[in-house]
């Protein structure tokens, strides 16, 4: 039935409510069950039973002739604290915050204006977000402790058949469902599938259920592989779970019962700033290279990129992912090499005039160390395509070389008709401490030479080589462990001084 105003809804809850079995009402109450659990173990909910006070007052009239209970135990709980014995005040809107104080909002409305506050006050921007609720196991096995109860005590009724076995909306989602449209519309966004989440993590400390034998069942509190001490609802063994509360005596609210502890926490899925860069100095790392307390080099490509587009996305924290990598004293040239800049927990996506603007500010840093281009926001799917491609590519270097005789003519000659070359190289000396002592196959796929002007010992070398290759072993031979070598070919002792990488030959962020 549509409802045309809120005098009828609230006309439609109050025939609801008094609809419900007094007794029952009334023991559940005793049992210091919340109005808003009392209405989901009826299989009631929805956007009008979110009127705690109507609901309160209503519920109090229903019982208001009931007979008071005979169980002592049940008298004494009765007169204790209002937290509900089931959501421990979840879904009464309380709850204890991160200064150990008690917040109260007393209502959806004013408990979503809550969370608003705490996710605005992180700063995020988004266009969508979902809610997600953790909640202690303790709530769902007092919920079915209750249930059990309700059996025992109402079974034979006719009304127990119709409604308590009906499907009850759990703690959690009766939250989400009472607070989502007053959240969306406090941060102008719809709710659903997104990259940002807000999640609601309550704790309690109260102790688990007892079964008749006095034993408790801690399934929920064990501390898992995972290293979490806090238990979630997902934690404990359902079948169980299910024998304790077989075994289990009518349900006894604790004597004091403490509304559940709140955080929230507001994140966003990574983003990715895809592009190349550049390297113009033969003492920059391309990650920050740190060895007892000192660091080696004058910075790092990572650092250069990372530190400065961070701020700009209001991330926490970044990782620097590259097609591959350079030596420190190796230049990074041509058209750059592919990047990925993982920024974790992103507050802000940046604008495509934004990356454009970091460019330019990174490429005019003092000292003109590393340049970068064609930055852009790329999908996840990038960082696979990327580290499929780093295996395939082609990369070409050229190489500053000198030999222990006269380059000759000859020299050029058989150095240029070599294609494809295989070589065999074992792990280089200069990396065993930190490589496994493997033998790889590498290809060299040509090499030319460039004589230079007033030398005949010294030239430039330039290769084509497949990835992963070691161009500096490849030239000295490296005590024999890389064969052939440029050495073993022209027949002397050849040594490298200087290397740049001059094309990485990707597809990846080659234009805008």
């Amino acid at each position: 039935m549509a409802l045309n105003n809120a005098d009828e809804e609230l006309r439609l809850l109050d025939d609801v409510l008094r609809s419900l079995p007094p007794p029952a009402v009334n023991y559940l109450l005793t049992l210091r069950v919340c109005p808003q659990c009392i209405l989901r173990l009826f299989g009631k909910y929805g956007p009008i039973y979110t009127h705690y006070s109507r609901i309160s007052t209503i519920l109090s009239e229903v019982v208001a002739h009931q007979p008071s209970s005979d169980d002592p135990v049940l008298k004494e709980s009765a007169n204790e604290d209002g937290i509900c014995s089931v959501c421990f005040g979840i879904l009464q809107y309380v709850c204890v915050d991160e200064k150990q104080a008690l917040v109260n909002r007393g209502c959806a409305n004013d408990f979503a204006a809550l969370i608003y506050e705490l996710v605005k006050k992180d700063g995020h921007q988004a266009d969508s977000f979902s809610l997600e609720v953790s909640i202690p196991p303790i709530i769902v096995e007092n919920e079915n402790a209750v249930r059990l109860s309700m059996k025992q005590k109402y079974s034979s009724e006719e009304w127990f058949q119709e409604t308590l076995q009906s499907e009850a909306i759990s703690v959690k989602d009766s939250l989400k469902l009472s607070i989502i449209e007053p959240l969306e519309t406090l941060l102008g966004v719809k709710s659903g599938s997104s990259s940002f989440r807000v999640r609601l993590t309550y704790t309690s400390s109260e102790m688990p259920i007892k079964t008749d034998n006095g034993k408790e069942n801690n399934q929920g509190s064990k501390k898992r592989k995972t290293g979490r001490s806090e238990p979630n609802e997902n934690d404990f063994d359902l079948k169980q779970c299910a024998k304790n509360l077989l075994e289990a005596k009518p349900f006894r609210p604790s004597e004091k019962i403490s509304a559940c502890s709140l955080e929230v926490l507001c994140s966003s899925s990574p983003i990715y700033i895809g592009g190349r860069y550049l390297k113009y100095s033969r003492n920059v790392s391309q990650s920050r290279w740190i060895i007892d307390d000192e660091r080696m080099g004058e910075a790092s490509v990572e650092e250069i990129v990372g530190n400065s587009i961070l701020p700009l996305c209001r991330g926490d924290n970044y990782k620097f992912h590259a097609a591959g990598r350079e030596d420190i004293d190796v230049r990074m040239l041509g058209s750059g090499r592919p990047f990925l800049l993982e920024i974790q927990n992103p507050r802000m996506l940046p604008s495509e005039l934004s990356l454009k603007e970091m460019e330019m500010k990174i490429n005019s840093l003092e000292g003109k160390l590393v340049k970068v281009k064609n930055l852009k926001v790329v999908d996840e799917q990038v960082w696979t395509l990327m580290r499929e491609g780093e295996a395939e590519k082609q990369k070409q270097y050229t190489a500053l070389v000198w030999i222990s005789r006269q380059l000759e003519d000859k020299d050029l000659v058989t150095l240029s008709l070599l294609k494809d070359l295989k070589l065999s190289q074992r792990t280089p000396v200069r990396v065993l401490h930190r490589r496994s002592p493997l033998e790889r196959e590498k290809i060299i796929h040509s090499i030319n030479i460039e004589k230079m002007s007033g030398s005949t010992q010294y030239f430039l070398l330039h290769l084509c080589t497949q990835a992963g290759t070691y161009i500096k072993e490849f030239v000295h031979g490296d005590l024999g462990r890389t064969y052939p070598s440029l050495g073993s070919i022209l027949g002397c002792r050849a040594e490298i001084l200087q290397l740049d990488v001059t094309d990485v030959k990707m597809d990846c962020f080659l234009t805008k």
